[in-house]
């Protein structure tokens, strides 16, 4: 069996350079929590999922809109945003 590698903008540096700075701490914090979890073989997978959904929010995060689009999530102006949990099955419960 040989592992699965990751994807490129799973790897944790990758998702540095694209997330904006004021999001770098919790970041890096969730990711220190999940690599240290991951030292047991069980908890492998929580690092993967962080990285996954930091690769999302890298993304999101990063985009030129998105400081409207979340001052219009906070305001509750709905008419201006799509939630991405009434839009993609699964989605986690907070962002």
């Amino acid at each position: 069996m040989t592992a699965e590698p990751l994807h490129a903008l799973e790897d944790p540096a990758e998702i540095l350079s694209v997330l904006p700075e004021r999001w770098h701490a919790q970041f890096l914090g969730e990711y220190h929590t999940a690599l240290e979890a991951a030292h047991e073989v069980w908890q492998f997978k929580q690092l993967r999922e962080v990285l996954h959904r930091w690769h999302l929010r890298a993304a999101a995060f990063s985009h030129q809109d998105f400081d409207r689009a979340e001052q219009a999530a906070l305001e509750g102006r709905r008419e201006e945003f799509v939630s991405a949990k009434d839009v993609i099955p699964g989605w986690p419960r907070g962002l």
